[in-house]
């Protein structure tokens, strides 16, 4: 990675630490193994549990003989889905409550990989082999792997109650599409598949549950979000949500796998309450790849976009049903990320989105990095190239003429989300500068002439929202369940007698997402002390504030927002103890490096050990009616949002904070092996302030790997019988760093207006644009020969394939 001088759009505050490099607060522990993990976690009396899971994609459950299993030396204990059924309420949902799930199969098993049981022993390995001992006999019914025909009439049904396998259905439609379309010059049209991939993380989930004092349920885990559902896990178990905590332990790793990850610690919490003993359950790589509940988008689209002679878009119309898998724990939320920014960087105005969720023997999706939304910008993409080529335009000429004007923000798109600011121009010219597309234009052709080589050259300009709204849950539905509205963050910064400083935050926090960087960075900055002096600790449950957690790129701008808020009251108290003992006027007075000083009169001041020992020891000496002590603490709410329209003409502000992303790619791609390797990338991002340009680099490093991934590598597959195919890093192919090109990047920083520093979301980083970039390149290196990536992943065979048959048509 290499880092590029930043491309400013408009001239900033100067910040002392704000937007300049610093290693990573978490690293040291990490980089020495102590972190922490859920699977160092030890306890007196500790048990764990290991999973039978389905061997058959779709099933009645006839009968479980567990004779064997507890005839074994250390087995403590079977439960099945009798067991969850007599005890449990249905795991928490945010689809239809017609589609319930339990983290152990009742009657009926969905998908090879479902929990048939659990068994609890003294040690994994005991477990292990209780597991292999069970003895169940399956009635087989017909599996339902096609996402099209699960729809069809006559298709076996997956969940009885709800009758069909139809989990959503809607067309919404802003401006009139038709129109748009028929005064177009020109129509493109596509059927694209984004297949099925996952966030692989070094750590998979886990959770360790034991019943604590007074009765309450302790439950370990590595999940994230939990302070904000932890009430849902309790009513899962059906026990009073205060007698439930939940405690943060480190994550190695989530990039969605872990966002609201609830089935392991509600079954860690079960089979604590069922047994009496404290339970270890944590993944194996084989459960985290079939049955993690957070396999991605498996997209089918019709779509069809209308141009003007000139490349201008007047309309975009898409049709796309959705592979769910067996549930719908998330409802339909990857496509409020597509709507969020479903023009893309682009004006046109008219828009129709047909959206159906089917449901089929395969495991439900979850969130990944993008979580639906890097899906529609592919799909843009994908419909901009081919309009390109036919229209003789370059790529960066069509976008650049179809691109919002930085004099348009805010601006609001169809759909009703807002984009907070931007300069799409200026990241598309910042991206060429650092790439000469003349010199690898003639290069391109004089390697195909003179050494027989294929050259391609890629270049995507896409979204990345951030910051989610809770009004994007439910405005799919007319009358929602449950219309919530709040999504905040929260912090407590405490000063000491002797004036260090302790951060708390409230909710977990990923550790890829650098919290306590980010968090300590923003403490320093408004007290001015150093980053390091600041100690970070974590809220359990049962002390928490409110506090949703990462996700959409979320946690930064949330967290950033929660400090400043504890420290601007902070600082108040600080300036108001001052005030009183120096007899001045409060507005008199300024916070600087550490010290209370008289504006104009710095040598009149106070520094914070004095100010903090005032604050806990002096209270004769502190303004009438303080209290003593240094501690505040702020909730912090989304900086903007608005509820949707009645009738869903208007979906609301729910994702203004949008960032926005220009990469270029030039690839060589071999015809007899459909290998290909990269010759440059240079990837330009605006995530608006950028707090720690190195730790915004790895989000751009890693989300661009990740997409590398999915356009090329990894693909979680099913047979047409639903056997899982993916079930190893042998058969689930994830990049390496040979296969990694050495990324060139640079930043253009438009601050947002809605969030405190200007600070937006980047923690999606290269996801949102690789898939389309490479997409691109590999059509332009084969263009000869026909070439046009329509599904994903794009596998070496097929490339040779249409490389084979063009040949052969002559």
């Amino acid at each position: 990675m290499t880092a590029v001088a930043d491309g400013e759009a408009n001239e900033k505050p100067a910040y002392t630490y704000i937007g300049s490099d610093r290693k990573r607060v978490e690293d040291p522990r990490l980089l020495v193994g102590r972190g922490g993990y859920i699977a160092d976690l030890k306890m007196q009396g500790l048990t764990h549990a290991a999973i039978l899971r389905s061997p058959v994609p779709h099933g009645r459950i006839v009968s479980i003989d567990a004779t064997e299993a507890l005839k074994i030396p250390g087995v403590i204990a079977v439960l099945t889905g009798e067991d969850v059924k007599k005890h449990m309420n249905p795991c928490m949902n945010f689809g239809p409550p017609t589609i319930p799930q339990f983290p152990i199969a009742v009657d009926k098993v969905r998908y090879v990989g479902e929990a048939v049981a659990a068994v609890v022993a003294e040690d994994r390995y005991i477990a292990e082999d209780g597991v292999e001992a069970l003895v169940v006999e399956f009635e087989d019914l017909p599996a339902v792997t096609d996402p099209m025909k699960a729809l069809e009439p006559g298709s076996a049904v997956l969940h009885d109650e709800h009758g069909t396998n139809l989990g959503y259905e809607r067309t919404f439609e802003f401006g009139d599409i038709s129109e748009a379309l028929g005064r177009a010059d020109l129509v493109v049209e596509d059927t694209l598949h984004w297949g099925r991939s996952a966030g692989m993380p070094m750590e998979t989930s886990g959770a360790v549950a034991r019943i604590g004092l007074n009765g309450v349920l302790e439950i370990h885990c590595n999940s994230l979000n939990f302070s904000y559902l932890q009430f849902l896990v309790a009513t899962a178990l059906k026990i009073p949500s205060n007698k439930l905590t939940m405690r943060p332990v480190p994550a190695g790793g989530s990039f969605g796998s872990k966002f609201t990850a609830h089935k392991v610690p509600t079954l860690a919490g079960f089979l604590a309450l069922r047994t009496g003993r404290p339970v270890s359950y944590v993944e194996d790589r084989l459960d985290h790849l079939m049955n993690s509940d957070h396999h991605a988008s498996d997209r089918y689209y019709d779509a069809k976009m209308g141009f003007t002679s000139e490349g201008i878009i007047t309309g975009l119309d898409i049709d796309v049903v959705d592979d769910y898998g067996a549930y719908l724990q998330f409802g339909v939320g990857t496509h409020g990320n597509a709507f969020s920014q479903a023009v893309g960087p682009y004006t046109f105005r008219d828009l129709k989105y047909r959206l159906r969720a089917a449901l089929t023997n395969k495991c439900q999706q979850g969130a990944y990095r993008g979580f639906g939304s890097e899906v529609h910008n592919w799909v843009l993409e994908r419909l901009i190239d081919k309009a390109a080529q036919e229209l003789g335009l370059l790529p960066e000429e069509i976008r650049r003429r179809n691109f919002i004007q930085p004099d348009q923000f805010p601006y609001k798109i169809p759909g009703g989300n807002l984009y907070d600011s931007g300069d799409y121009p200026k990241v598309l010219d910042t991206a060429l500068g650092m790439i000469d597309l003349a010199y690898w234009r003639k290069e391109k052709a004089r390697l195909r002439e003179e050494e027989g080589r294929y050259i391609g050259i890629g270049l995507a300009t896409t979204q990345e929202r951030s910051v989610f709204s809770s009004t994007e849950f439910w405005f799919w539905f007319d009358e929602p369940a449950f219309p919530i509205t709040s999504s905040p963050e929260s912090a407590t910064i405490t000063i000491d007698p002797t004036g260090a400083f302790q951060l708390l935050l409230h909710c977990q926090a990923m550790w890829g997402n650098s919290p306590e960087t980010v968090s300590t960075t923003i403490v320093a900055e408004e007290f001015g002390i150093e980053p390091n002096t600041v100690n970070v600790s974590y809220a359990d449950t049962a002390r928490a504030l409110p506090g949703t957690g990462p996700g959409g790129s979320r946690y930064t701008v949330m967290v950033a927002g929660a400090v400043r808020g504890a420290a601007r009251k902070l600082k108040k108290k600080l300036i108001d103890i001052a005030a009183h003992t120096l007899e001045v006027s409060a507005e008199d007075l300024e916070l600087v490096d550490a010290r209370v000083q008289v504006v104009g009169a710095p040598e009149r001041s106070l520094g914070l050990p004095e100010l903090a020992a005032s604050a806990y020891f002096f209270a004769l000496s502190l303004p009438p009616g303080m209290q003593s002590g240094l501690e505040e603490a702020y909730t912090y709410d989304h900086p903007y949002t608005t509820l949707p329209s009645a009738d869903r003409t208007d979906l609301g502000v729910f994702y203004p904070i949008m960032g926005h992303a220009c990469h270029i790619a030039v690839m060589e791609v071999d015809p007899d092996t459909g290998q290909t390797s990269f010759l440059d990338y240079v990837a330009v991002h605006d995530a608006g302030t950028v707090v720690n340009p190195k730790s915004l680099g790895g989000h751009v490093t890693g989300g661009a790997a990740q997409g590398l991934g999915s356009t090329l590598y990894e693909e979680l597959a099913y047979d047409e019988e639903g056997q899982f195919k993916s079930s190893t890093f042998l058969d689930y192919l994830v990049p390496t760093a040979n296969e990694v090109p050495p990324f060139r990047i640079g930043h253009v920083e438009t601050p947002s207006p809605f969030t405190e520093y200007g600070i937006k979301g980047g923690g999606e980083g290269g996801r949102m644009v690789t898939p389309s970039v490479v997409s691109a390149a590999i059509d332009d290196a084969l263009r000869e020969y026909g070439m046009r990536v329509r599904e994903l992943p794009v596998k070496p065979s097929e490339i040779v394939a249409t490389v084979q048959d063009s040949l052969a048509r002559g």
